[in-house]
């Protein structure tokens, strides 16, 4: 386009109108003036620049509709003819406008942009006119002439606003096609694009006005992707003068410039080219907002779908990972965020990710590391195969946060993706097997310390409920199969807790059902309390439960649906209906933020039978029944058959001691009676425990198979292999009402049978007839004394037949032992059975009984002293005997005939020689520890596991200690009436006994010894560390008190004996020295003054010992946490594998060190029995 230069030829100013119109003036109607115009437009419509002639002929006519008369018209019709019939002269007088004066040109072109705005409405009877005009001018390109105006700036920017304005969804994609098409010409070719013609584009990416009108964001996203070329160094110049130039006042969209970045990387990355490099600079800013901007910016231009960002600029994406380690929170925070979208849409930048999020995962900060879990498991979700192992494993360690929400989030996670990729299988059998440790993990979490998490662990048996009953056991039948050890034991307790919960539910509403007393409102309360207990937070539950037992009172219906909740009988889908329906009746739309309505739905979860019923138990019998007859897919899903059985059977026992009543029809116990007859051991012995939980009813309610199940029993307990024996007794005196009828034909047989000859076939018969004791010892209380005296001490102990293999090992495994070492432990196991079962001494058998034991334990666990037994022998006996006197201290009338050398014999078992004794002894010292049978004294034997030379054995001693302590504090704190039995109960009570069995220690032989001292000091903060971690009711300076009182007594054992009171004062020297050295209120007043036992120590004097200086210097060094490896080491092994060797001749703790005072020669051992 060009100006005229020939076309002022017509100046004689006549005007000629096509055939047919006459003139067109002011002074003609406005109906006329629009039907004369439309014939005009009509002839320049067909016109095309090829008519001179006509060109010339109509050249005034051109020149008359551009006067002011026309554009300023007050008729819109009227202005739209005359748009149109300009917008043809142009196109047929291109390349030279008719119009000479640059004012003319201006106003004819913001005439036409304002005729445009009749685009909008797409239903005018003129929208075809509109359209037309448009059509002209984009096809002509009729704007480009205002390139040489000074004022087209003004002539395009309103142009632009214009079409942007009138665009909408009415529009076809014609009309958006022709307004791309006229604006992208005045950019492609004209000399510049100024700010102002910039914004009125880019104005429509800001999020604000997309929302508004998203055509006109279409419309600007077409033109910018048609211009890309032309446009894009007037967007650089842009973006340089905001970010790097600080310019904010270049442009009103400034504070939009991060969004603009997004949206035109969007529509094409090219418009950026040159921005980018930028963005790095601006990730560096010392501008906190400014760095965390850049940041969400990126995130969401890296993690895009298709964004190839990443890839295209490498140096910006390691700048932008370097924010993952920023100073400022929320760039963290932000950065972390994103990590879910990059994993989902860019599996390939995972690998770059990983690092930052392990470091990351460990941050201090709770929300960036509750979000790291957030963004690996929602990845996960969506598929499992764009998160590495790596990225599971730090949800794995964030199972063990210290905060409660990180930690739930991992679990939760983990929870999620186990059920979608494991139970539902959505992903195959590979990404079944990538995460089949989660199970595990998860019910792992049961082990931790905090009590909220193993009681918020209810969520594990959801897993199941979603799931039809029989893909439900089934599920629950693989799943339990293969399980680790530690977890089968979590998910067993969490059932057990989860019965005992419902038991005190269940006492809560009977109380409340009794008619009302004076103590009524104490048993209410107590009951309350123990429920409370089994809730998070108790402090704040407890008026939650309080209102709960209120509701309970006074609303009968929501009390019935709970009465079925808790019946034994409740199915699954019971289950579901009375949550509802208690739920539904306590919650209120009112307030939807209720945490009373929370703690009820969190008890009910807790005790409802969500997986476990009648029909679910049938069906997990049925899933085993397939495994046996070889039926079912254990192959298929990674289990071999036996152990599927074996672990069904499991499984099927636990839930025959927390659901006993589901099990309770005839094709379970018919089921169960085809266990018992198949080979496998430990199938059979699952069966008779489960029939001992069980079938308490069986012989009123199942006629037809107790006769069939008490042959098999019977048969059981004479043939059977020794644990299948004693669990068939167990099974008849817990399922048949004339239980004695049927002992008595079990004893006599096996009675009258005994034979030493035949070692083998005599292990049962001495199991059995054990049991049977225990059980019925008054019905059997003359022929057992005579057993016990005449065959067991006599015949069988005092005897050894057949020489031991000479081997320098320690231990060999169940079946390599010698039957009549296996026959000589089931006797001694008889005997401590028949005393439990008699519970008294007035034979004075008990005090033989420990005579026998400890005369074992003094021979090294040779009796007869002959040399024919082998040292793995021996270590079995030494165990049996350890653990036999443990037994029976669970029993008061024989702990008070323990006497304090047969104590110390016991407590060195856990120093024995043999690894695998001091293991399991220490195992049967924890378990009865923890039931609260065994008297507090033993568990300072604990302290003398500080010298054991391998660290697990020392960890797993201190775990124990842990435990016990905690386990008994919180004992003393639910039952404060026990106040008075609070010396065999406080943890702290543990500290005299540790000093007086560190004073009788074999090892312990020089008074001052410095080694010695060092060991004695180990020993003593081995348990005192644990002790003194929480000063709970000044119970540091009750340690002092105590030891100070200690030092004004003499040992109770040796009263007479100076150098073991020197002993005893340089023990407690030592202790004090400890107290000092590591608690800063060991000063203040003692809360109680401490009692001593009165066994152990004498009446105190009122002088008290001096504390010495000496020894407290020469041991005064720092400790080790569990005790340090000892150089001076006993005969203990170091390792722990069944075959290892152990050197006899190692330096140390010999025999002596086994042998007390009061050593007892088998030559004057007398078993004497008096009448029961």
């Amino acid at each position: 386009w060009k100006f005229p230069v020939h076309l002022n030829r017509a100046t004689d100013g006549k005007i000629t109108y096509p055939p047919g119109v006459k003139e067109i003036s002011d002074k003609i109607s406005k109906e006329e003036m629009v039907r004369r115009l439309k014939m005009v437009v009509k002839t320049f419509m067909d016109m095309d620049q090829d008519s001179e002639e006509e060109k010339e002929l109509y050249l005034n006519l051109a020149l008359h509709l551009a006067s002011d008369f026309f554009l300023k018209h007050p008729d819109k019709d009227v202005r739209l003819l005359v748009a149109c019939c300009l917008a043809d002269i142009f196109r047929i007088y291109a390349p030279e406008a008719p119009y000479t004066s640059p004012d003319k040109l201006k106003d004819i072109f913001m005439f036409i942009t304002r005729q445009l705005k009749g685009l909008e409405d797409t239903k005018s009877a003129q929208f075809n006119r509109y359209f037309y005009l448009l059509e002209n001018i984009a096809w002509v390109k009729s704007y480009n002439i205002c390139f040489e105006l000074e004022d087209s700036n003004e002539i395009f920017t309103q142009l632009y606003r214009t079409l942007f304005q009138v665009i909408n969804n009415g529009h076809n994609q014609k009309v958006h096609m022709h307004m791309v098409d006229l604006m992208s010409s005045i950019v492609c070719e004209g000399d510049s694009v100024s700010q102002e013609l910039l914004d009125t584009v880019l104005v429509n990416l800001v999020p604000a006005h997309k929302n508004l009108n998203k055509q006109a964001y279409d419309l600007a996203k077409a033109l910018l992707k048609r211009t890309a070329q032309a446009i894009e160094p007037y967007i650089t110049n842009f973006f340089n003068q905001v970010l790097m130039l600080g310019k904010t006042s270049v442009s009103d969209l400034s504070e939009h410039v991060f969004d603009l970045i997004l949206e035109l990387y969007n529509i094409d990355s090219h418009l950026l080219l040159s921005v980018l490099p930028q963005l790095e600079f601006k990730l560096k800013s010392n501008d906190n907002d400014e760095r965390l901007q850049v940041v969400k910016l990126l995130a969401k231009m890296f993690g895009a779908k298709d964004s190839e960002l990443a890839s295209q600029n490498k140096p910006l994406w390691q700048c932008y990972l370097g924010r993952f380690n920023d100073i400022h929170v929320p760039v963290r925070l932000e950065c972390v965020k994103f990590a879910s979208h990059c994993l989902m849409n860019h599996p390939d930048l995972a690998k770059d990710l990983t690092e930052y999020l392990k470091v990351r995962s460990h941050d201090p900060e709770e929300a960036i590391r509750h979000d790291v879990i957030v963004s690996i498991v929602t990845a996960s979700k969506k598929d499992l195969s764009l998160v590495n192992d790596h990225l599971l494993n730090f949800v794995r360690e964030r199972t063990l946060d210290k905060r409660w929400r990180v930690r739930k989030e991992a679990m939760m996670g983990l929870a999620q993706i186990y059920k979608k990729y494991a139970l539902q299988a959505e992903a195959g059998k590979e990404a079944a097997k990538q995460i089949s440790w989660i199970k595990d993990k998860l019910l792992h979490i049961y082990y931790q310390n905090s009590i909220d998490d193993r009681k918020k662990m209810n969520f594990f048996f959801f897993f199941f409920f979603f799931f039809e009953t029989t893909e439900r056991m089934k599920c629950l039948y693989y799943l339990y199969a293969t399980l680790d050890g530690n977890a089968v034991k979590a998910l067993n307790e969490m059932w057990k807790c989860q019965n005992m919960l419902r038991h005190h539910v269940k006492d809560l509403l009977d109380l409340i059902k009794q008619p009302k007393s004076d103590s009524y409102n104490k048993t209410v309360f107590s009951k309350v309390m123990v429920i409370t207990r089994n809730l998070p937070d108790p402090g704040k539950t407890q008026d939650f439960v309080k209102k709960l037992a209120q509701v309970l009172e006074e609303d009968e219906k929501i009390r019935k649906q709970l009465e079925t909740l808790v019946s034994p009988s409740c199915s699954c889908k019971q289950a579901e209906v009375c949550v509802k329906e208690v739920t539904k009746k306590l919650g209120s739309p009112k307030q939807p933020s209720n945490p009373f309505l929370e703690m009820v739905k969190f008890l009910l979860e807790r005790i409802a039978p969500v997986h476990i019923d009648t029909e679910s138990i049938s069906a997990l019998i049925k899933q085993v029944n397939k495994s046996i007859e070889g039926t079912a897919d254990d192959e298929d899903e990674g289990v071999p058959t036996e152990q599927a059985i074996r672990a069904g059977l499991e499984l099927l026992k636990v839930l025959s001691f927390t659901h006993p009543v589901s099990f309770h029809s005839a094709e379970t116990f018919e089921s169960l009676l085809g266990c018992l007859k198949m080979d496998d051991e430990k199938v059979a012995e699952a069966a008779l425990q489960i029939f001992k939980n069980t079938g308490n009813k069986l012989e009123e309610s199942f006629p037809h198979i107790k006769s069939v199940l008490l042959t098999v029993l019977q048969h059981k307990a004479k043939k059977g292999p020794p644990r299948q024996a004693k669990y068939a007794i167990h099974c008849i005196h817990a399922m048949f009402s004339n239980r004695d009828t049927h002992f008595a034909q079990i004893f006599e047989p096996l009675h009258k049978s005994l034979d030493t000859d035949n070692m083998e076939q005599l292990i049962t018969p001495l199991t059995t007839l054990g049991h049977l004791a225990m059980l019925a010892p008054e019905q059997f209380a003359a022929p057992l004394k005579s057993l016990v005296a005449n065959f067991i001490v006599k015949d069988l102990l005092m005897n050894d037949r057949i020489p031991g293999k000479k081997t320098t090992k320690l231990w060999v495994p169940d079946d390599e032992v010698s039957p009549e070492t296996l026959a000589k432990i089931q006797g001694l196991k008889l005997m401590v059975r028949w005393l439990l079962g008699v519970k008294n001494n007035q034979s004075k058998s008990g005090n033989s009984t420990l005579r026998m034991l400890t005369a074992i334990l003094s021979s090294d666990g040779d009796l007869t002293e002959q040399g024919k037994m082998g040292k793995p022998d021996m270590s079995r006996l030494r165990l049996a005997a350890g653990c036999a006197i443990l037994r029976l201290a669970q029993e008061p009338c024989y702990h008070e005939i323990i006497t304090l050398e047969q104590y110390q014999l016991c407590a060195l078992v856990i120093n024995d020689e043999c690894y695998q004794v001091r293991q399991a002894f220490a195992q049967k010292l924890h378990k009865g520890l923890c039931r609260l049978r065994l008297p507090l004294e033993y568990l300072a034997v604990f302290t003398l596991c500080a010298k054991d030379p391998v660290k697990e054995r020392r960890a797993h001693a201190r775990q124990c200690l842990v435990k016990n302590i905690n386990l008994r504090r919180e004992y003393l704190k639910q039952h404060a009436a026990v106040s008075e039995k609070l010396i065999s109960l406080l943890p702290e009570y543990v500290v005299p006994y540790a000093i007086h069995l560190l004073v009788h220690d074999p090892d312990y032989v020089k008074v001052q010894d410095i080694e010695q001292l060092k060991d004695i000091k180990e020993a003593l903060w081995f348990v005192l560390e644990i002790l003194m971690a929480k000063n709970e009711n000044n119970s540091h300076a009750f340690i002092r008190k105590m030891v100070e009182n200690i030092k004004q007594t003499k040992d109770g054992q040796c009263p007479d004996d100076p150098k073991i009171n020197e002993k005893l004062y340089t023990v407690c020297d030592v202790a004090m020295n400890i107290v000092i050295s590591k608690s800063t209120t060991y000063s203040l007043e003692s809360p109680k003054d401490p009692v001593l036992p009165a066994r152990y120590f004498t009446q105190p004097d009122k002088v008290c010992p001096l504390f010495s200086a000496n020894v407290l210097g020469a041991v005064n060094k720092p400790l080790s946490a569990t005790g340090k490896m000892q150089t001076k080491l006993s005969r203990m092994e170091t390792i722990s594998n069944a075959s290892s060797n152990s050197n006899p001749s190692s330096p140390g703790r010999s025999k002596g060190r086994l042998v007390s005072q009061t050593h007892i020669h088998v030559s004057s051992l007398n078993y004497k029995l008096g009448s029961v």
